[in-house]
């Protein structure tokens, strides 16, 4: 009895942490106990058979999420070697609809969160930025399925979005002047679709491995 309440209460503390139902929590820890083996925690090889990311073209980018401390909220740089069940709740919150109950202020708090793991997931190195070399990584890595697509062309967007940025956020720019890269402010400003194919084929792509 005294395990069936704590169980009980553990689920109610995960349902107010993540926003899923008791119901998801428990289909989602029957997904993990598959991808970990049966295990307490999960690592990034873990995540090597899962079809719907084999052909995914930022699977790498997607497993390296789940793994980014600042999208476990557990600091501001660097990656964790294994995440628990928790930690995996926490990843896949990122991926959960917008629920239609919820208010304007609401809505608008998950869409900034769902674009903050994007940011993220652009800002590889953590800095706070999205440098041009950072944008055009992950544009290359999106349309590098598409044959019709060379890898120039693919720069080109990139490049033509983060001139849009900059003259977005910044303004009439000196001549000498250099644009350093996004902020997660700037990629608010900017707002994620007018990014161009990068993002808006990112969040496409960015589906969690259930």
């Amino acid at each position: 009895m005294g395990a069936a309440h704590s169980a009980s209460e553990e689920v109610r503390e995960l349902e107010g942490k993540t926003g899923f139902s008791s119901d998801q929590i428990e289909q989602l820890h029957r997904r993990f106990k598959q991808l970990s083996g049966d295990q307490p925690t999960i690592r990034k090889e873990n995540f090597n058979n899962v079809p719907d990311l084999e052909l995914n073209p930022i699977r790498s980018k997607i497993v390296r999420a789940f793994f980014d401390n600042r999208n476990l909220r557990k600091g501001t740089s660097g990656l964790a070697d294994e995440i628990n069940f928790e930690d995996f709740l926490t990843i896949m919150s990122y991926f959960r609809p917008i629920d239609t109950t919820m208010d304007e202020e609401q809505v608008q708090l998950c869409r900034k969160e769902k674009l903050r793991f994007l940011f993220h997931m652009y800002d590889s190195d953590s800095d706070g930025r999205i440098t041009l070399e950072e944008y055009r990584n992950v544009v290359e890595e999106l349309l590098s399925g598409n044959p019709h697509i060379e890898k120039e062309s693919a720069r080109s967007i990139a490049d033509g979005a983060m001139m849009e940025a900059a003259s977005v956020c910044v303004g009439q720019m000196e001549p000498d002047q250099v644009y350093e890269g996004i902020t997660f402010d700037d990629f608010l400003k900017v707002g994620a679709w007018e990014l161009g194919v990068g993002t808006g084929a990112a969040l496409g792509a960015c589906r969690g491995p259930c």
